[in-house]
């Protein structure tokens, strides 16, 4: 796994990274209950975790006889290592195609739309601020 997260992850481990998120903490049984709607069977999802964890996604610690698996990736890292790659790969790299896409796909509600309009009016006045600072300290070094 590269330092800056995780990509490309598949839909089982994201589903398995979910029900750490949630949890907290979890043996390879609990991880199943969760995922129950698969149908996958409890040795498929002990599979994955150890694969996992040789990738550094999850970690283990003992409990007796069993295993707890926990996340060790955030779930807003692996979110915008994600949303990265399907911008890079689907959108040429582009995020605003991204928004537009949504946009033309009637994916944003009109509510939802005025919601993004002060979030980027937010934006453009932290990127503002932060231009500034980030120029004078520059300067200074």
């Amino acid at each position: 796994m590269t330092t800056d997260g995780p990509r490309n992850l598949g839909d089982l481990q994201l589903a398995i990274l979910h029900a750490l998120w949630q949890s907290g903490e979890a043996a390879v049984a609990q991880v199943h209950t969760a995922l129950a709607d698969r149908g996958l069977a409890l040795t498929t999802i002990a599979t994955m975790l150890r694969k996992m964890e040789e990738k550094g996604l999850v970690t283990h610690r003992e409990n007796g006889r069993q295993f707890l698996y926990r996340a060790k990736v955030e779930p807003d890292l692996v979110q915008r290592n994600m949303v990265g790659d399907l911008v890079s790969r689907l959108f040429d790299g582009d995020p605003l195609e991204l928004v537009n896409h949504l946009l033309r796909a009637g994916e944003i509600e009109l509510d939802e739309l005025e919601d993004l309009r002060r979030r980027v009016a937010d934006a453009e006045d932290s990127g503002r601020a932060g231009g500034r600072a980030g120029h004078d300290g520059k300067e200074g070094a």
